[in-house]
């Protein structure tokens, strides 16, 4: 009995070793050294811990302890600079492709989309005119008037937008409730284009006011077309066709004076002919035909920000691609966070927010600004990258304002590169109408195919503080001739780093203007050649990659030059020498009959017999 025990535990122990004896051989099998998988990993000028590791698939924790040995203590969530990451990657093997900064928002907006994919969106219409002439009360009646009777408590809040249903057609219409023109141009400041109609506030007892004026101006500049409202038709001394005849003389001509500006008599208080303003609203919305994609990531802009105590930040979205929706993560201007919940027009909580559609957002870490535009991205890693990039800029860009980098007029050309004809933005304010007209006649002149003077706005009086907000839209200089800026304007521009110049003489005002436009002018480009020098054999140099070795068969090489790389009478390549050394020696420049090394920056497809042409490329200045 005993022994056949012994026996069964002899069994027993003899199965239990052999298994930890096969066990510790798989451990040894796996714990044999896999073949390192070396990879190119792009780098923007700044990126999370994480998402470094992620892309060169190394476990974060060893990126830290690298960051550590370096005397820097991190989590995975923070932002390190390229160079840091740089290093990080090269030491642990991998090759790297730098990005510029400005790479990491590439794609977030205006990708195009399939035309089979597009769908009718409602009109987004802002209300302007003059500060007396009703627009409120305009806005207010149009807002009340949609609300079904019998709603408790009627509009329950007021986000700065909402939607309106026409009667007639039954289409909707988003409303923007900016307050005053300031607003527009801010949102045009930041690149939005929010609205698709304008609507005119005109008030038909007091006809066209100055600021009636600015509106056309900041619509014309932003490219929208114009419904006049010619309001308060219920007053005895109401005269609508005086209102028209004065449209006349800013360019605004209504379809009854054969133009092609569509016009509508409304009373707000006694709410008549709201109807019919809707339905132009809509019509207009047809010859548009504004169509966009939903099934697609979020984009808009952001209308107001706030912080709320209650809440935290909370911005009004208008949503203008795409479908917004809870749990989204979101980027707006130099801030980001994680759509927590979202809140209509009605004070209703919603899911999502389709195209044309105005939300309260929540869920921002911190408010972002009015007129940031606001996009969806794939991860929260994409977010930091972004929102990291664009408080860098900004900080920049304060910098610049205060040290007056941004003010003059010849600085600003190198900021204005647009497509095709090149335009110089101008706001002239004159003390009389005949210098006004001398001057706007004169810049007329100065036009060119290439390049124009712009007029977003001229006018007779002192410079105002709306005339600096339109200037910092559109980035355009101010001219006043024989008038000057009141103290609110004066501190605007000081504030915003926008520069007044004021002139007296009209020959010095067109002068100057004249220079500064001639920087527009592309510049011509004069080539000189400096030398050949053909290729004799590649040489492999480690840390450098790719050496020519060379003989400089007439002229001469210089470092730094530009260079073209010739095979069979064909240019396959033109960049700049990176390296040009005789022997072993780093040199500026090589002699005709001479042997020398050469590598060239971000190439290195060379090979025997092809020839380097070097050449210098001289920049000289046009003028008008």
């Amino acid at each position: 009995m005993v022994t056949a025990l012994n026996a069964d535990e002899v069994r027993e122990r003899s199965i239990a070793s052999f298994r930890r004896r096969t066990q510790r051989l798989k451990g040894h099998a796996s714990n044999e050294p896999k073949e390192k998988l070396i990879r190119e990993v792009i780098i923007p000028e700044a990126i999370t811990i994480q998402e470094l590791a992620n892309r060169m698939a190394e476990r974060a924790v060893d990126v830290i302890r690298m960051l550590m040995k370096q005397g820097a203590m991190h989590k995975i969530t923070d932002v390190i600079d390229a160079d840091t990451a740089q290093l990080i990657a090269e030491e642990l093997g991998h090759t790297v492709k730098r990005v510029a900064a400005s790479d990491v928002e590439e794609g977030l907006f205006d990708q195009v989309d399939d035309s089979t994919d597009t769908e009718t969106r409602s009109p987004v219409v802002t209300v302007m005119g003059h500060v007396d002439h009703g627009k409120t009360s305009l806005l207010d009646a149009l807002r009340h008037a949609n609300v079904v009777s019998g709603e408790a408590g009627g509009i329950t809040q007021h986000i700065g937008a909402y939607q309106v249903v026409s009667p007639e057609s039954g289409k909707k219409i988003t409303f923007i409730d900016t307050p005053g023109h300031a607003a527009f141009t801010a949102m045009r400041a930041r690149g939005a284009k929010v609205t698709d109609i304008v609507v005119l506030v005109v008030a038909a007892d007091d006809g066209v006011m100055p600021q009636t004026v600015e509106a056309i101006n900041h619509a014309k500049a932003a490219r929208v077309p114009i419904i006049v409202a010619i309001n308060k038709i219920d007053k005895p001394d109401a005269k609508p066709e005086r209102v028209r005849t004065e449209l006349l003389q800013h360019e605004v001509q209504v379809e009854s004076f054969g133009g092609d500006v569509v016009d509508v008599e409304v009373s707000a208080k006694n709410k008549t002919n709201l109807d019919k303003l809707l339905e132009m609203i809509a019509l207009q919305a047809d010859i548009l035909d504004l169509k966009t994609n939903s099934e697609r990531p979020a984009e808009g802009t952001v209308i107001e920000a706030k912080l709320d105590r209650g809440r935290g930040p909370v911005a009004t979205v208008l949503v203008q691609r795409g479908t917004l929706r809870v749990g989204d993560i979101i980027v707006a201007g130099a801030e980001m966070g994680r759509v927590r919940a979202l809140i209509s027009d009605q004070g209703e909580t919603v899911q999502e927010a389709g195209p044309s559609v105005p939300v309260e957002v929540l869920g921002f870490n911190g408010p972002p600004e009015a007129g940031d535009r606001l996009a969806v991205v794939e991860n929260e890693a994409r977010a930091r990258q972004v929102t990291s990039y664009r408080a860098h800029q900004k900080r920049e860009n304060a910098a610049a304002s205060i040290s007056g980098m941004r003010g003059s007029l010849e600085q600003m050309m190198s900021q204005l590169k647009t497509a095709g004809r090149k335009e110089f933005p101008l706001i002239i304010k004159a003390d009389v109408q005949g210098s006004l007209e001398a001057i706007l006649g004169s810049l007329e002149k100065l036009g060119t195919d290439e390049v124009a003077a712009r007029i977003l706005h001229a006018g007779v009086g002192g410079i105002s503080e709306s005339d600096v907000t339109l200037a910092e839209g559109f980035n355009a200089a101010i001219i006043g001739f024989s008038v000057r800026a009141n103290k609110e304007a004066a501190a605007a521009a000081k504030r915003n780093g926008i520069e007044i110049r004021y002139y007296n003489i009209i020959y010095d005002l067109v002068d100057d203007v004249k220079k500064a436009m001639s920087g527009l002018l592309a510049p011509t480009l004069r080539e000189t050649m400096l030398g050949n020098a053909a290729i004799l054999e590649i040489f492999n140099i480690s840390k450098v990659g790719k050496v020519a070795g060379c003989r400089v068969t007439d002229g001469t090489v210089e470092r730094g030059a530009n260079v073209r790389l010739i095979r069979d009478n064909v240019v396959v390549h033109e960049g700049k020498l990176s390296t040009l050394k005789r022997f072993k020696d780093e040199v500026k420049e090589v002699q005709s009959g001479q042997e020398c090394g050469m590598a060239f920056e971000n190439y290195h497809d060379m090979r025997a017999g092809d020839v380097i042409e070097c050449y210098r490329v001289e920049t000289i200045q046009r003028s008008l």
